[in-house]
């Protein structure tokens, strides 16, 4: 089994301890960044399980995370480098468009609004793929 592990500085065995998830004391392939996380899976295929952080640049942390989803989404236009929900968006449209089934997703993120939005995606590309397939 494969699994991919997003994040840009943590490791998976750092969140056991506030996911409380036990999966995160298995082996993971580790990614840092969306290239790293689109070139994983076009070299490797799609993971058996993938675990999703949202944040993965300094500009991402804001407090406006905590405070107003409506607010903190419209950052996102401003961001320059892309975050867990671009990846999550890019896995979206790659399995869509190639038949191929979503991974069992994780969202270990601690931003509560991207956490909500990468559950979004995920949902949404789910439904879609449970039609056609």
């Amino acid at each position: 089994m494969r699994r991919l592990f997003l994040d840009d500085v943590r490791d998976p065995k750092d969140c056991v301890s506030y996911t409380k998830n036990k999966i995160y004391n298995q082996d993971w392939d580790v990614v840092r960044s969306y290239d790293e996380f689109v070139d994983y899976i076009k070299t490797n295929g799609v993971p058996d399980e993938i675990s999703f952080d949202h944040d993965l640049a300094d500009e991402h942390y804001d407090p406006d995370m905590y405070v107003s989803s409506d607010q903190y989404s419209k950052k996102y236009e401003t961001f320059k480098e892309k975050t867990g929900y671009d990846c999550a968006k890019w896995l979206a449209e790659y399995c869509i468009s190639n038949g191929i089934p979503l991974s069992e997703c994780y969202v270990h993120s601690m931003n509560p609004v991207g956490r909500d939005n990468i559950w979004g995606i995920i949902n949404s590309a789910n439904k879609i793929l449970n039609k056609v397939m």
